[in-house]
């Protein structure tokens, strides 16, 4: 048997293969170093023209653009009307910034437990955790694929909630016929380096609602309204809003990048679906469902370790691949078991079961556009060989 790495072997790669990783091309930097000699820095017309973009590709009225996935998703709570008092339902496997954008609020976070198909919310589950408060709910598509939102906006229907979907690993996929951006209330992106397309740090809030959209550009210029555009310097702030603006070359960058959307999504694709091809049969992994009705985003490749069958836990298997230089990677820690959490809202162990059975056997493996299927095949001889070394 090969020796692992771990143990003083020789890795399967020389050099470290991340798990995710920017496609910046020339013409992307030619864009940028343009609007940098431009008249605009900071927010101009190549945000607009960006908005503008994103939202005919999305299919829907109104694109608006924020500095961070973050910072948009902090937005639509605002936009949402989610205060003190209020809750908003969401999943645990997600980045702590979905459930940390209604805590910006003053609202409480609610984790309803997910399918361990999908690894999204499971709508059944948000109907048990729905409460005379809640007021928003905020679904992730998780690692790409778009939730069950017939079922999600439906049951929202119901109660009068506000359904704010978590966009940032989906963009580019679509349920049925409708893409994604068009499928709830609003629709948050994030344009980080990670993602399918990127503006360094940045996102945006996608809407056809008039009234949220405007709320959604006051929010981020400070709160500001102008009673005569004419005349700026008199204005009035009747909310507190935040500095969460997009710069002119960050969209510049966006602007080209979004061109590449569909290229990059197919090079995505193309390796998501030669690993499922070669993994389908593997004795040590699952694989989460893929319905035929949506069309994944593929922002990452996540796989499920048959632990019964490996006589090590998640964390040493990831350890095994990182030696062998794949950079294997675990997406999420549990949101309601970080400290913050659990210490200001008295969350704890077993209140989402699934998630959390899920959460011990995720892993997340190499995917982005520039990998070659070389990089893919030495991902999968470092699977073999750390499995070969565990097996029961």
């Amino acid at each position: 048997m090969e020796k692992l790495a771990l143990f003083g072997g020789t890795p399967v790669r020389a050099t470290r293969l991340p798990y995710a990783r920017q496609t910046i091309e020339a013409d992307d930097a030619a864009a940028v170093q343009a609007a940098l000699g431009g008249d605009w820095i900071t927010q101009g017309p190549l945000v607009a023209r960006f908005e503008q973009v994103l939202a005919a590709r999305a299919g829907v009225a109104h694109a608006v653009a924020f500095s961070s996935g973050t910072a948009a998703l902090h937005a639509a709570c605002w936009a949402a009307g989610l205060g003190p008092g209020d809750e908003a339902i969401t999943t645990p496997l997600t980045f702590a910034a979905t459930a940390s954008a209604v805590v910006y609020q003053g609202a409480r976070p609610v984790f309803a437990d997910i399918d361990t198909g999908t690894l999204n919310v499971a709508p059944d589950a948000v109907k048990r955790v729905a409460t005379a408060r809640t007021r928003a709910l905020l679904p992730v598509d998780f690692a790409g694929l778009p939730c069950d939102y017939a079922r999600l906006v439906a049951l929202a229907r119901e109660h009068g909630w506000v359904v704010i979907a978590d966009a940032a690993h989906s963009f580019g996929g679509a349920a049925g016929a409708r893409p994604v951006g068009a499928l709830a209330d609003m629709t948050t992106l994030s344009f980080h380096p990670a993602k399918l397309i990127t503006t360094g740090e940045g996102g945006a809030v996608l809407t056809d609602r008039a009234d949220f959209a405007d709320r959604l550009r006051t929010m981020r210029h400070h709160g500001i309204r102008y009673a005569d555009p004419a005349r700026p310097w008199r204005h009035d702030i009747p909310e507190i809003g935040q500095n969460y603006r997009l710069t002119d070359f960050q969209s510049a960058l966006g602007l080209s990048q979004l061109a590449k959307l569909d290229r990059f999504w197919e090079r995505r694709d193309r390796l998501a679906r030669r690993y499922r091809d070669r993994l389908s049969g593997s004795n040590f992994v699952e694989l989460p469902t893929l319905p035929a009705d949506r069309r994944h985003g593929w922002h990452l490749f996540v796989v499920l370790l048959r632990l019964d069958r490996l006589g090590a836990d998640r964390d040493t298997i990831v350890e095994a691949l990182r030696a062998e230089n794949i950079g294997a990677t675990v997406h999420y820690p549990l949101v309601y078991r970080h400290t913050a959490y659990r210490e200001r809202f008295g969350y704890s162990a077993g209140l989402c079961p699934a998630a959390e059975t899920v959460e011990a056997r995720l892993v997340t493996l190499p995917l982005f556009p520039a990998m070659t299927e070389d990089d893919q095949d030495d991902v999968l001889r470092a699977l073999d060989k750390v499995f070969a070394h565990y097996a029961r």
